[in-house]
């Protein structure tokens, strides 16, 4: 169950990017499990990682991998000048299993690193998949020549579909564009469908640019993205131990970014726009979704007075399984604005509108409202809830707004969850 039609199109290829997909059978016989992504000798490669405290023994070493790309870490003109590789396999997520997960994450690494003839730290890990459960480590990388083998820059569909878990579909985004005469590409597919709650990202995502690009400046844009995109998701409210989000530059398009230039301004856009159809497209495949919810809070002193009154009533079962019934039960919403620990919130300057419908103010029902018209807005497939809190306006100031996305709680999503290890 998803919302919204399955529109996954052809991805163009990003020069000196290049993927590969077999089935390793780590979890389900003849699913694709498992991916290798190649960035090609000399990328920029910059990533951000989950704050779970028990973060998975793969993102430990992708983050202490990562550290030594870095450029700091990279005199050493041998080893610029080699490819780096991502791995990825769904079916376990290596995660809770303490000195052993360690091991057996660095395990597939050296196994990658000895098939692409690379230093062991050139190569980053990644996994999906079962929290506290062993890495069937030999069937892992019995797997890996075939999806070494397999290694194309064409190869973004067959890898979309093989780092998914309890998702529905595939997910792809793209922009591409010109700089003087010469087209530049970002292409990022990702996988999530729950325990989606943004601390950084919240699932596995993986976008590549040709355009030449400092790591530094890389790194950047990556977070400048994350803020306005994977941070402002909420399936479940649950973050994930395995959350990781990469960016890599081959730098094969012949077009070099800098801060100053014209081409940075068109990159980062691109990027964002990308990094926010793959964060959409994971809300509209939540587990069990059948309501794609755009939450919107305007009139805030900060943007975490706006954050907190938004990721409340998204989070809110009450408003959740309102919004699966399609019931315009407001009073929820009111509760969960008042609940969110907005300190001399004056509750008689909010204003609530499921879409262009104004159903609160002055602490009770709007005077204009009516049952016909909030259902209309709630028989939708996507709605928007608009709060604005009024207390920028009392403050004389401009005040703030932020937008999250969302999705309602169905008897889908407890069947998932209660059934995901059987």
């Amino acid at each position: 169950m998803a919302v919204g039609e399955n529109t996954f199109s052809t991805l163009p290829a990003v020069a000196g990017f290049r993927l590969g997909t077999a089935s390793a059978g780590i979890k389900t016989p003849g699913r694709k499990d498992l991916v290798v992504m190649e960035c090609a000798a000399g990328s920029s490669v910059a990533g951000v990682f989950t704050r779970n405290a028990f973060c998975a023994a793969p993102v430990q070493i992708a983050k202490a991998h990562l550290a030594q790309l870095s450029p700091e870490h990279a005199s050493d003109a041998e080893f610029v000048n080699t490819p780096c590789y991502f791995v990825i396999n769904t079916g376990n997520a290596n995660a809770g299993t303490g000195a052993q997960g360690y091991a057996d994450a660095l395990a597939v690494c050296e196994s990658v690193a000895e098939l692409a003839g690379v230093e062991v730290n050139k190569v980053l890990p990644f996994s999906t998949g079962v929290i506290g459960e062993p890495l069937a480590v030999r069937t892992l990388t019995q797997g890996l020549p075939a999806a070494m083998g397999k290694l194309d820059e064409d190869g973004w569909r067959d890898a979309a579909e093989g780092i998914l878990t309890t998702d529905t579909r595939p997910k792809g985004a793209f922009r591409q564009f010109d700089i003087e005469g010469k087209q530049v590409t970002v292409t990022g597919i990702c996988k999530g469908s729950g325990m989606i709650k943004p601390n950084m990202a919240t699932m596995l995502g993986f976008v590549a640019t040709d355009a030449d690009v400092p790591q530094v400046l890389l790194q950047q844009y990556l977070v400048e993205a994350l803020e306005c995109s994977f941070n402002r998701i909420t399936v479940d409210g649950d973050t994930s131990t395995n959350d990781s989000l990469m960016l890599a530059a081959t730098g094969q398009a012949g077009v070099t970014v800098d801060a100053e230039s014209d081409s940075a301004v068109l990159l980062r856009s691109a990027i964002i726009e990308v990094c926010e159809e793959l964060a959409q497209a994971i809300v509209r495949d939540g587990e069990g979704a059948t309501k794609f919810v755009t939450i919107k809070v305007a009139g805030g002193l900060s943007s975490q007075e706006c954050l907190d009154v938004a990721y409340t009533v998204a989070e809110s079962p009450l408003v959740k399984t309102a919004l699966f019934a399609s019931d315009p039960n407001w009073g929820r919403i009111l509760a969960a604005i008042g609940r969110a620990g907005i300190a001399d919130l004056d509750a008689d300057k909010v204003k609530v509108w499921l879409g262009e419908v104004l159903i609160a103010e002055r602490e009770g029902r709007a005077a204009s409202y009516t049952e016909a018209a909030g259902q209309a807005v709630m028989d939708e497939e996507e709605i928007t809830i608009h709060i604005d809190l009024g207390r920028a306006a009392s403050a004389g100031e401009k005040g703030v707004t932020e937008t999250i996305w969302t999705t309602d709680l169905s008897y889908d999503y407890i069947r998932i969850n209660a059934e995901y290890r059987s």
